[in-house]
């Protein structure tokens, strides 16, 4: 991924604050027919080493996975806030007119080597992590053990595990930063005048500025 500096971010608990607020990562690998691309939600682990797995499933109809049986590495992304910016927005637009527009993002990029997991109790574990990270924002949190145990036994049969031990990451978080004290401000009041997704995208300018 091409790096300026002024946009690297290397701080672990920034790349994983993002992926676990952005958690439907897209998992990409290279076979003999070319690339193939899935979109997983995933889960993250890491040890007290910075050591990191990401976790996820695919259905077993799902030919990636086999591919993931054969290929040495694999690279899973997770997208945060983005956002188009207008050169009429900066100050140095109207003091020179030289400005174009631009898009601000964030994205956290994995590399690792995967493995395929079919065991059910694993599998389980998996599907219930999942299912406990996102039921936790419900009122009335649903569990697999409200569906019935041969209907969850027959889903498990139809999915396969991918395990991913993480051998290098990037963070990116362009927002701005290379432009001037003005252009930034105009960004960020051009911004905050949008909807809702262009407001956070203008927090996360204010947070990233200087």
């Amino acid at each position: 991924m091409y790096q300026p500096a002024a946009f690297r971010e290397d701080r672990l608990e920034a790349q994983l604050a993002l992926a676990r607020a952005n958690p439907l990562g897209m998992l990409v690998s290279q076979g003999e027919q070319g690339l193939t691309a899935d979109p997983l939600p995933f889960l993250i682990d890491a040890d007290p080493q910075g050591q990191l797995w990401l976790r996820a499933h695919l259905s077993r109809a799902n030919g990636h996975w086999k591919l993931l049986r054969q290929t040495p590495e694999c690279l899973v992304i997770f997208q945060g806030t983005e956002g188009y910016i207008s050169p009429g927005w900066y100050e140095s637009k109207r003091l020179t007119g030289k400005a174009v527009p631009t898009w601000n993002y964030s994205l956290v990029q994995f590399h690792g080597v995967p493995t395929v997991i079919e065991d059910p109790l694993w599998l389980r574990r998996q599907l219930e992590g999942l299912t406990a990270l996102q039921e936790g924002r419900q009122p009335a949190p649903w569990r697999l053990d409200d569906a019935p145990a041969g209907y969850i036994a027959g889903q498990i049969r139809g999915i396969v595990g991918i395990e991913i031990a993480v051998t290098r990451r990037e963070g990116k978080w362009k927002m701005s930063q290379n432009r001037s004290a003005g252009d930034i401000d105009g960004v960020i009041d051009g911004l905050r005048a949008g909807g809702e997704a262009q407001r956070r995208l203008a927090e996360e300018v204010e947070r990233r500025r200087g």
